[in-house]
């Protein structure tokens, strides 16, 4: 007999793929980038903890280009440490070829990826950027942003949303800085953790705005991701009667 948590795991896992399988045919009706929903890891930080690398947004990201396979594999064994023969039976598939689709990942994933910076510097680096952005600080923004440095907002259609990726660290500090007053006026800033890393809610007069966070390396802010999209805001929806927190 199985057990129910082999069980359980086994139904999770292909009903996962399944889903991924479908949801990448959805997104070719998608407006603009995407981008996955993020989790708020505020209330229980041992669930970043302990999924860590494979939860983190930048990963989830880079885990788009994976096939569905290749990325339940290397969940499977990243975040949740299952054997390899364990993630064959689960993928009805060998141990070798487990292995394989665990490896490729593992490549493909660290091939697209730079030495991400310690928890705190990314929180230092996080509150200046949404303290220059805000004051549409051009030249700190230049500072702050690594030369090949992307902006990806994921709001599908929402209006005042950019449809397009913005690279180039020029071309992002402009961006920012030419949207400053009328995208931050108001603003109220609320510093949570998504996905086991550091972020910022925005809103206004207690409505939700949407969640940035940055990936950094040594060269500075890597990535700006902005989810956008009230649809996959709704982990971080204002508590009521909570008072709102400006910084």
């Amino acid at each position: 007999m199985t057990a129910p948590g082999a069980f359980l795991a086994t139904t999770t896992t292909r009903l996962a793929i399944n889903e991924l399988q479908s949801a990448r045919r959805r997104r070719e009706t998608y407006v603009g980038p995407w981008l996955p929903e993020p989790v708020d890891t505020s209330a229980d930080p041992f669930l970043g903890a302990e999924r860590g690398e494979a939860l983190a947004l930048a990963v989830l990201t880079l885990m788009e280009k994976l096939t569905p396979h290749e990325r339940a594999a290397y969940v499977l064994r990243e975040a949740f440490d299952h054997p390899y023969p364990r993630i064959a039976e689960i993928l009805d598939g060998t141990e070798p070829a487990a292995r394989q689709l665990v490896s490729r990942a593992r490549r493909r994933l660290a091939g697209a990826r730079r030495t991400p910076t310690p928890q705190a510097a990314q929180r230092r680096l996080l509150a200046a950027f949404v303290d220059a952005a805000r004051g549409g600080d051009l030249p700190a923004l230049e500072r702050l942003l690594a030369a090949d440095a992307t902006s990806v907002s994921d709001g599908n259609g929402a209006r005042g949303v950019a449809r397009r990726v913005v690279v180039g660290a020029d071309r992002v500090a402009r961006f920012l800085a030419t949207s400053a007053k009328w995208f931050w006026a108001g603003v109220d800033v609320r510093w949570v953790e998504a996905n086991g890393h550091p972020a910022a809610v925005l809103s206004r007069g207690g409505t939700l705005l949407g969640v940035v966070a940055v990936v950094a390396s040594e060269a500075g802010v890597e990535q700006l991701l902005w989810m956008l999209n009230p649809d996959k805001l709704g982990a971080f929806a204002p508590v009521a009667g909570a008072p709102p927190v400006r910084s």
